[in-house]
């Protein structure tokens, strides 16, 4: 039961994050096509900085929950932002 609420969580958590990137596309790119904005950010390098931007959109969902309180659904959620958080980290790294 905990289990699947945690990812429940974590799965919100891996969608606010991919919404949360494509609203950070269309926001600072002027109506370029989603897929060419990511080659061309992952060429030019700033493909990290557009996730993590897109992450902003997880404390939606984090306060959403626990205003619920559903705090397994919570920790679902920061867990996926910690994860992005890793990977991004990882990424610009390499």
């Amino acid at each position: 039961m905990i289990k699947n609420e945690v990812l429940i969580g974590f799965l919100i958590g891996l969608l606010a994050n991919f919404i949360g990137l494509i609203l950070a596309i269309f926001i600072f790119t002027e109506g370029a096509a989603v897929g060419v904005v990511i080659k061309q950010a992952i060429i030019e390098g700033f493909f990290t900085k557009l996730v993590s931007i897109g992450a902003v959109l997880n404390l939606v969902a984090f306060f959403i929950f626990i205003k619920k309180k559903q705090d397994y659904r919570a920790r679902g959620v920061l867990l996926a932002t910690v994860i992005v958080a890793i990977s991004t980290f990882f990424i610009n790294i390499s």
